[in-house]
């Protein structure tokens, strides 16, 4: 099997977690796709350096996530700023009205958030445990657990406060 055609597959197989990571990470259609892109370049560009010491989505998230933040980096030191939460509003058209609702003020709070704490949202969300998400961000679990739970707070203060 050639180092092409395995990578494709990973890529398939996982593309679940790019397409969280991009969702929370971006505003529009179009942003999506680039940091897509942008994300399953980086993998192929770092596959070599994977040992299969973690689970591949481990990996994966580890590369998105960095990946992302890095991008909304550069995006912030040029001043460009996205308001429109046109991704959002698409993929909740299968809900009902209130779970929509719901669903996007959650995505509006989340989205409020600073990079890391997104990520750490993200993949609490994803059913991480803490030592998974350490692995992934480079925290400690006990970091981890007390940033969760600050942003946990923090996310119920201005969903009650609405």
């Amino acid at each position: 099997m050639s180092k092409e055609y395995e990578f494709t597959r990973i890529i398939k197989e996982n593309e679940g977690v790019i397409f969280k990571i991009t969702t929370i990470y971006t505003n529009n259609y179009e942003d999506q796709k680039d940091l897509y892109q942008e994300i399953v370049y980086q993998l192929w560009k770092s596959y070599d350096s994977f040992k299969g010491n973690s689970k591949i989505s481990t990996w994966m998230y580890r590369v998105g996530l960095n990946t992302a933040i890095t991008r909304l980096k550069k995006e912030k030191r040029r001043g460009n700023q996205i308001e429109i939460y046109d991704v959002i509003m698409r993929q909740t058209e299968q809900y009902d009205t209130e779970f929509e609702e719901r669903l996007k003020k959650l995505y509006a709070h989340i989205h409020d958030l600073n990079e890391l704490d997104k990520g750490l949202i993200l993949l609490l969300l994803e059913g991480k445990k803490y030592e998974e998400i350490a692995v992934i961000t480079g925290l400690s679990p006990t970091n981890v657990g007390t940033r969760i739970s600050r942003v946990k707070q923090k996310l119920k203060t201005k969903i009650e406060k609405k």
